[in-house]
């Protein structure tokens, strides 16, 4: 079936939440919009997309997300400007991502119009509810769960898609500390590390746990085998600043292919900004920061954009970064958020126009 806003069935809640939200004061991804997109995927075929108000779900405990995890989920923002323009940031890129993350969850691929369509039309309803105050916006949230019921180890044959939204405030605020981990992996070769599955996450919580007891906020992780090379900081990918080259690690099947990154890096080039895509090793890390070459560590991703990185500790010691004036990552996020919020050219054809 092809997908049309006029096949799109729509049910507007009768009330509304939205005067009872202080848009001054929030935090990230607590607060929820009024209305949600939802199509279920039963019988081999997707079925008609609907729009209704935000409620609670009922599953059967024997539906297999309970028990084999076939969940997968996509982080985007969308932005008002001054005029009321609603704008999204590279949104086929998040579908394509999606549906990489569903084939390698054996789940079922959503078509890009169901996506694109329904998105834009929960959108136009829920236009009011996208903060305007700098740092702020709407979270995006699309996600896909398997709602099939049996106890067999095997896919299951009906699942649902969703898209919910959270008006949010910035996802960190400051500087955080990080710890490199030497013992837990993220992800391995041949795994599930370059989808947004679930259960990524889920792994990560303990040793983020561990961490935060001996005072850091978050981790960066290392590979899988030698723990000698990093890989990624916390749920974002990483990037560090060596003298003046910018580095990032190359993305794998344990590494996300970050939209953020991606962006960052097209920036960063278009700035004249010296790049670098190669593996790092943790001990060019500490050598570069206690030789002082070492000028900037910042995770990359949609929810923080980019979250600086004051000061990194490894077997037992602590390394501070440089306070620095003009940083690389202070222009980076400023030109990003710029395109975002339409408050500069696109250059790359990369903010696409709501409403």
């Amino acid at each position: 079936m092809a997908v049309t806003l006029d096949n799109i069935q729509v049910e507007l809640s009768q009330t509304s939440k939205i005067n009872d939200v202080d848009f001054s004061n929030l935090s990230f991804g607590r607060v929820f919009s009024d209305h949600m997109f939802v199509c279920d995927f039963e019988d081999g075929a997707w079925q008609t997309p609907k729009i209704m108000p935000y409620q609670a779900l009922s599953l059967e405990p024997s539906a297999k997300i309970f028990h084999y995890g076939q969940s997968i989920f996509e982080g985007m923002k969308a932005y008002r400007d001054s005029e009321n323009n609603v704008f999204l940031f590279r949104p086929t890129d998040n579908i394509k991502r999606m549906n990489i993350s569903a084939k390698r969850l054996a789940m079922p691929e959503i078509p890009e119009a169901y996506f694109m369509e329904g998105l834009k039309e929960l959108l136009k309803i829920e236009k009011d509810w996208i903060p305007t105050t700098e740092g702020s916006a709407l979270y995006v949230r699309p996600f896909m769960f398997a709602t099939g019921e049996g106890f067999h180890a095997s896919p299951a044959d009906s699942y649902k898609f969703i898209i919910a939204c959270a008006p949010s405030g910035p996802y960190f605020s400051g500087k955080v500390k990080v710890l490199i981990e030497e013992h837990y992996s993220r992800s391995a070769n041949g795994g599930v590390g370059f989808a947004k599955a679930g259960g990524n996450y889920a792994g990560q919580f303990y040793p983020t746990q561990l961490a935060k007891e001996k005072g850091y906020q978050q981790v960066i992780w290392t590979d899988d085998n030698t723990h000698e090379y990093i890989e990624e900081a916390g749920a974002m990918n990483i990037f560090a600043r060596i003298n003046d080259t910018l580095l990032t690690v190359p993305t794998s099947d344990r590494i996300l292919d970050g939209i953020t990154r991606k962006s960052i890096l097209t920036i960063a080039e278009a700035e004249g900004i010296k790049t670098e895509v190669r593996k790092i090793k943790v001990a060019e890390l500490v050598e570069a920061s206690e030789n002082g070459s070492l000028k900037e560590l910042f995770g990359a991703g949609t929810a923080a954009v980019i979250s600086p990185i004051s000061g990194f500790g490894f077997k037992g010691k602590d390394y501070e970064l440089p306070v620095l004036e003009n940083t690389y990552g202070a222009l980076l996020k400023k030109r990003v958020t710029d395109i975002q919020t339409n408050q500069s050219s696109d250059l790359f054809g990369w903010r696409i126009k709501v409403c």
